[in-house]
């Protein structure tokens, strides 16, 4: 038979009658939250089973079994209903759990990875479980993942990473009474594997070539020996701190960004035809006709844009590396767009974030949704046993005497 829906007020309202009737108590097994919390957990387990059989027809409800949980009010011997056909999960207290207090702090740190606030995330507690948490009692709850954010960060990486992204994203957060820009320095590897990783997060201030070379000597000091190929925008002086730390690293700029800041100083008439012609540079067929290309480029818009044609001359070969590899390989490197495919995927997270409370609250955002996309780079990348042999005939020992023993 259906359960009547829970009464939320007719649970305070108890709470209260008891209270005012000589129940002292709040805890433990003879106070009043014991008694008061299983009519309220009964309740939710079994709003949770009659929406599961709906959804799973011809199932239905098979009784229940008696099961006792542990909570901060004391051990409350819960009902945990049961289906025909066994496929009900309770999600408030899963089968194997015997303690109400971690799956609670799981499911807010699940709400918090997903980019809710403090405020959506007590609103939904409310609405969904009736229970009420105070903003410092949810802080705490989060700043659990503190130890393990700094032990990931903090952990051994591999000697050798086959591709490299480097990039920062910016985020507003309030420091001394104001909001102010920070930037969160990401670097995103493969191994030799074809697994993706990212290798860690930095928070910084505005993006600088001296920030990014603390952080290369961060990951040479956790064991990386060597980075194959390095993909990063145009940041000025980036690639030098790349080459100081990691010297046989090869470094591509990004054709994407080259063209974008190249647009910023042509006219809007003018933007479609420039943007042909220098599509036309990066998409030659091989570095003698990207050269001609360019060549031609520079006699007809150098007049018109004397500031585009120096850009591209003077990043001329950090542009033109890919050049140098088989095209399975080119379009791997040639742009950053793989880590600014994860800095999208960040974005939704953190889309609804006006600005963060402070530093620490948008380090722990970051990492907890960088776990759950993580969850998704099960796979090498594509083609991976041919990119593999051809990296291995290119770098030679560098990267081979990694692979023995695979």
């Amino acid at each position: 038979m259906k359960k009547e829906p829970f009464d939320y007020s007719a649970f305070r309202q108890q709470a209260i009658a008891r209270l005012m009737g000589g129940d002292k108590e709040l805890t433990g097994k003879e106070g009043v939250l014991a008694p008061l919390l299983k009519d309220l957990l009964d309740a939710v387990l079994s709003g949770e089973l009659q929406a599961h059989v709906e959804e799973s027809r011809p199932n239905r409800r098979n009784g229940s079994k008696p099961k006792q949980v542990k909570t901060a009010h004391g051990v409350v011997k819960v009902q945990m209903p049961r289906d025909r056909d066994g496929s009900f999960e309770p999600q408030l207290i899963a089968k194997r759990q015997t303690t109400l207090g971690e799956g609670l702090d799981q499911r807010i740190l699940s709400l918090y990875a997903k980019g809710m606030s403090y405020e959506d995330i007590q609103q939904h507690l409310e609405e969904l479980y009736g229970l009420e948490l105070s903003t410092g009692q949810l802080s705490a709850i989060t700043d659990q993942v503190l130890p393990l954010v700094e032990a990931w960060r903090s952990r051994p990486l591999e000697a050798v990473y086959a591709f490299v992204w480097l990039d920062a994203i910016h985020f507003k957060v309030r420091q001394d009474g104001k909001v102010i820009s920070k930037a969160a320095y990401n670097v995103l590897a493969v191994d030799v594997h074809g697994k993706k990783d990212l290798l860690g997060i930095y928070i910084g201030d505005s993006e600088s070539a001296r920030f990014w070379l603390g952080v290369l000597s961060d990951l040479q000091a956790r064991g990386v020996k060597d980075l194959l190929i390095c993909s990063i925008d145009n940041l000025a002086g980036f690639g030098d701190a790349i080459e100081a730390v990691f010297p046989q690293a090869e470094v591509q700029l990004c054709l994407v960004h080259q063209v974008r800041n190249s647009l910023r100083y042509v006219s809007y008439k003018d933007s479609r035809a420039v943007t042909a012609a220098l599509k036309a540079i990066y998409q030659a067929p091989s570095l003698a006709v990207a050269e001609q290309k360019l060549a031609e480029f520079a006699s007809y818009w150098g007049p018109t844009y004397p500031l585009v044609v120096t850009s591209w001359q003077r990043n001329w070969l950090r542009l033109t590396r890919f050049f140098d590899y088989p095209p399975a390989i080119r379009k791997v490197m040639y742009t950053t767009n793989t880590v600014e495919g994860f800095h999208r995927q960040l974005r939704c997270v953190t889309k609804s974030k006006g600005a963060f409370s402070s530093e620490t609250a948008l380090l722990k955002v970051l990492y907890l949704a960088t776990q759950r996309i993580a969850q998704k780079w099960t796979k090498p990348l594509d083609n991976w046993p041919l990119t593999i042999q051809q990296l291995s005939i290119l770098f030679g020992d560098r990267l081979t005497i990694h692979l023995k023993g695979q």
